[in-house]
C-alpha cells in the first residue's frame, strides 16, 4: 500500500474498487434508499452507479461533496508529506485548523458538503432514506457538522473504509450517529432513548 494522499484528486476505481461497490450496493439496497446523491469525481460517481443499477435509482450529483481539496499534498505519500509539510502535518494531526499543502480547512469542507447532505435529506419522503456516497474526510466532517460536534473532535469519529458506510437518523434533539465505518447491514436497536 503506498498511503497517497488522493485529496481532490480526480481518479478512476480500481477493479479492487469496483467489486467493494458492488459489494456494498448489494447490502445497501436492502435498506430501500429513496435518493442518492453523489460526489461528482469519478470514483464516487462509479460507486453510486453500482447502486443505481440494483435500484433503478437516478444519482444527484455535487460537487459539494468533493473530497478536501489539500493543495501540494495530493499525489505524496504519507512520508514524503511528513518530509516536506512536517510541521503542517504535526499541527494538523494535533487538531489544529491547517489548510494541508495550501488547501482547505476541514471545516471549509464541513460548510459545502453538509447543505447538500441537508437539502437532499429534505426531499425525502417521510421516513426515507437518503444514500450519500462521497468521500471519507468529507463524510467525517459533514458528520462531525451535522451531529454539532466542535471541529477539532472530529478526528474522533475515526476514518472509513472503502465502501463502507456510516447511519445517521433523526433523534429526538437532532440528528444521531447509529452506525459508524460499517460493512453490514444496521440491525435496530431498542433502548428508553428511542
Amino acid at each position: 500500500m503506498e498511503r497517497r494522499f488522493q485529496g481532490s484528486t480526480d481518479i478512476e476505481l480500481t477493479d479492487t474498487g469496483v467489486a467493494q461497490a458492488r459489494r456494498a450496493a448489494r447490502l445497501l439496497a436492502a435498506l430501500r434508499p429513496d435518493a442518492i446523491v453523489a460526489s461528482d469525481l469519478r470514483r464516487a460517481t462509479a460507486t453510486a452507479a453500482e447502486l443505481a443499477a440494483v435500484t433503478g435509482l437516478e444519482i444527484a450529483s455535487d460537487a459539494g461533496l468533493r473530497e478536501t481539496y489539500a493543495g501540494a499534498w495530493q499525489g505524496l505519500t504519507h512520508d514524503e508529506i511528513i518530509a516536506a509539510y512536517g510541521e503542517q502535518y504535526a499541527a494538523w494531526k494535533r487538531g489544529e485548523p491547517v489548510r494541508r499543502g495550501g488547501g482547505e480547512l476541514e471545516t471549509e469542507v464541513a460548510d459545502r458538503a453538509a447543505p447538500v447532505v441537508l437539502g437532499a435529506a429534505e426531499k425525502l419522503p417521510d421516513g426515507g432514506t437518503l444514500v450519500v456516497v462521497s468521500h471519507g474526510g468529507t463524510i467525517r466532517t459533514t458528520i462531525g457538522r451535522l451531529l454539532g460536534l466542535e471541529p477539532g473532535t472530529w478526528e474522533a469519529l475515526g476514518g472509513l473504509t472503502n465502501c463502507c458506510w456510516s447511519v445517521l437518523g433523526e433523534g429526538a434533539r437532532g440528528w444521531r450517529l447509529l452506525e459508524h465505518n460499517a460493512g453490514t447491514l444496521p440491525e435496530p436497536v431498542l433502548g428508553d432513548d428511542v
